[in-house]
């Protein structure tokens, strides 16, 4: 296994699908509904970490450096999304203007911002949804300050389910998120009555056989199996936890997710080091499995 690829930009399957300029034109005019002219320029900056070389978010891109765009798919709606788009676009401000410039006396023009959410995950979830960063704050009652007519600082998500039968005319407008969308999809079929391994291996194989991604699912091979396997054990995980609500089930379930991953990331051919970095497990538990 490659593994300068599976650390570079390939953290999940979302991201290593969409990590391309005119992918992404198709799936925000998708999203938007709109039509971005193919002239006009996209330009990726997901931030990454530098030592490490792993994405921290999953997409961020302009949009003829007028628009800054921060995507992110989840297959769990996390409330705190708002607070951690909040950091995000900072950090890519920084990155798409010069730090000098901010001390100029003259108003800067910056990208306007864009937030959105895709979820795919097992729960009910609105076709639309908005999060506000608002939402977070603290109660500032009797602290007898003045009342405020609106919050100095906001920050508005957009949330949208991609689940096949949600949001049919969006995901009609873009093949790529249609997609994946069926492709997820299919692995949930199938999780229903096969081990998860073996699901995803299925999906996969349905899929090429169905010209469904099938450039995209044979040129990154085995390596999809392995983020799916990750990206789903560790949602199957988070609803242990989250059932159980008690420290000694948190602890097991944590330890067997480790475990279960490294065994088919073992079956897969991936070296020591690497599953190591993915789990945390130690050299000598990892070659004792």
């Amino acid at each position: 296994m490659d593994m300068n690829v599976n650390k570079n930009h390939k953290d999940s399957v979302f991201s290593a699908l969409f990590s391309d300029s005119e992918i992404l034109r198709e799936l925000y005019s998708a999203i938007e509904g709109v039509d971005i002219p193919p002239d006009v320029i996209i330009n990726i900056n997901t931030l990454s970490d530098a030592l490490f070389m792993r994405q921290i978010n999953d997409l961020s891109f302009t949009i003829d450096d007028r628009i800054v765009v921060l995507i992110e798919h989840q297959s769990t709606i996390n409330e705190n999304i708002p607070l951690r788009l909040l950091m995000y676009i900072g950090r890519v401000y920084e990155k798409i203007i010069e730090k000098k410039n901010i001390y100029h006396r003259k108003s800067l023009k910056i990208p306007a911002p864009k937030f959105i959410v895709l979820y795919n995950g097992k729960e009910e979830y609105p076709d639309h949804r908005e999060l506000r960063l608002s939402t977070s704050f603290k109660d500032t009652h009797g602290l007898k300050l003045k009342q405020k007519k609106y919050e100095p600082l906001e920050l508005t998500v957009q949330v949208y389910n991609i689940n096949q039968g949600r949001n049919p005319q969006m995901l009609n407008r873009s093949e790529n998120l249609n997609a994946y969308s069926f492709f997820i999809g299919k692995i949930k079929e199938y999780s229903e009555h096969l081990p998860l391994d073996e699901s995803v291996n299925s999906a996969v194989k349905y899929c090429i056989e169905h010209n469904v991604l099938k450039d995209f699912l044979m040129k990154i091979g085995s390596e999809v199996i392995n983020m799916l396997f990750y990206e789903f054990t560790t949602e199957e995980i988070a609803d242990i936890r989250y059932n159980e609500g008690r420290e000694d089930g948190l602890e097991q379930g944590h330890k067997a997710e480790k475990i279960m991953i490294a065994k088919n990331l073992l079956s897969k051919g991936s070296t020591p080091e690497f599953i190591q970095e993915i789990t945390g497990l130690d050299q000598e538990a990892i070659i004792s499995l």
